[in-house]
């Protein structure tokens, strides 16, 4: 069961993803998801099958459900592993993408990064409560620091995945359709990318490859 995440990274087995192959199986659910809603008309007129499913965001929530299958499958043959947070949400995309065909609600596929991020913040600081900074499980294999920067670094993402949340909340609830996806797309993106620089300095500050080259010196 274990095979199934990611690898150890002294493991022989593991296969490291081009950075940019893994930024497209990242990004190509979500940007199929907003050129389906987009073009959703058009593609209706050249795919009758798809008006089966109803209005443009069902046929994006559909082919957004195959996208994201397509790019598991895709991460677990080039790998052998599956990153545990893509691999959450991409069940919870199934879940309410589901959800959404068969009830024809679109609510759902809504509501699904809310659900997605506040759980990723509710384990993170759950962890911390009990002492556990789980955020090192995660990119233990990409950064390698002291137990106070995992904890800090922990804190703040798990802040941060609620704040996403929020937002979530409110512009679905208070914007149209199109807004939404939009914003699902160009707006969560970069705003995570920023935040992910902003804490280099906490990193740097904290990493124990710094700490160990500092006093062979």
């Amino acid at each position: 069961m274990s095979d199934l995440f990611e690898r150890d990274p002294s493991d022989p087995k593991r296969k490291e993803l081009n950075p940019l192959l893994k930024l497209a199986l990242e990004l190509g659910p979500l940007l199929v998801f907003f050129f389906v809603n987009a073009r959703g008309d058009w593609l209706a007129e050249r795919f009758p099958a798809l008006t089966m499913l109803g209005g443009p965001i069902f046929v994006a929530t559909g082919l957004f459900m195959v996208a994201t299958v397509v790019a598991l499958v895709a991460s677990w043959f080039l790998t052998r592993s599956l990153p545990i947070m893509p691999l959450v949400s991409g069940v919870v995309v199934l879940v309410f993408g589901a959800l959404t065909l068969y009830l024809h609600n679109e609510t759902f596929i809504k509501m699904k990064p809310t659900i997605v991020n506040t759980l990723f913040g509710g384990v993170l600081l759950g962890g911390l409560v009990f002492g556990k900074s789980l955020l090192g499980y995660v990119f233990d294999s990409a950064f390698k620091l002291d137990a106070e920067g995992w904890r800090k670094l922990t804190l703040r993402w798990g802040l941060f995945f609620l704040f996403l949340a929020v937002v979530n909340e409110v512009v679905w609830r208070m914007f149209s359709t199109d807004t939404w996806v939009a914003f699902k797309v160009w707006g969560i993106m970069p705003i995570t990318i920023l935040f992910t620089m902003s804490q280099m300095p906490l990193i740097m500050r904290h990493s124990l490859e710094e700490k160990e080259g500092g006093a062979r010196k």
